[in-house]
């Protein structure tokens, strides 16, 4: 399967699904990014473009990357959930649940090495715990095998615009810093990653 299919695939919407929006938003960027970034789901922008992050915070995003030297281009962007939830609100478990087969093959597919997730709804998905952005941001881990890295979600900074030490922009900053860091440590891919859906269950 490529990464068109699979988008034709979500395009299906589970039945779980039905009170979010009708379009689509599936994942774009480099098919074989070292660096994915995965969001919670699409905004309103998002909804009408039919891209991920396209919106303020995912300008501030582009910037982000760009300030560290590395290109969007060259990343791979999408979100767990590929539809947007009424009013922004936050997807459910269910949601969630529903939106993980198409995000456990999309993931297999691109073969990231580094998967940086941005806010708290990504970062307990894939980290498994409730610990709160604050507390884990820049923090190294891993799942299935790939390493994790959680980052402030780009609108959470645009409602936090103070640069001053200790600030979440700064945090921010330094957490890219070591993020490009690592990105430039890393080996060639090996080989192709096997992800477990089975591991995943807890969560729900």
């Amino acid at each position: 399967m490529t990464l068109d299919e699979l988008a034709k695939l979500a395009a299906r919407k589970d039945p779980v699904l039905n009170d979010l929006s009708d379009n689509l938003v599936f994942g774009e960027g480099d098919p074989d990014a070292n660096l994915m970034l995965v969001g919670e789901a699409p905004g309103e922008d998002e909804d009408l473009n039919g891209r991920p992050f396209v919106g303020r915070a995912g300008q501030l995003l582009d910037r982000i990357l760009e300030s560290v030297g590395i290109d969007r281009e060259d990343v791979y962007v999408t979100n767990i959930v590929k539809f947007r939830p009424p009013g922004n609100r936050n997807p459910t478990p269910a949601e969630l649940a529903a939106s993980e087969p198409v995000l456990l093959r999309e993931i297999a597919l691109v073969n990231p090495q580094v998967i940086a997730t941005l806010g708290n709804v990504p970062t307990q998905y894939f980290r498994g715990d409730r610990e709160g952005i604050s507390k884990c941001h820049g923090t190294w881990s891993e799942w299935q095998g790939i390493r994790l890295y959680p980052l402030y979600h780009p609108a959470y900074l645009l409602r936090n615009p103070s640069r001053e030490e200790g600030a979440p922009k700064w945090q921010m900053w330094e957490d890219m810093k070591r993020l490009k860091e690592a990105l430039d440590a890393l080996p060639p891919k090996a080989g192709r990653i096997v992800i477990d859906p089975a591991k995943q269950e807890s969560l729900f």
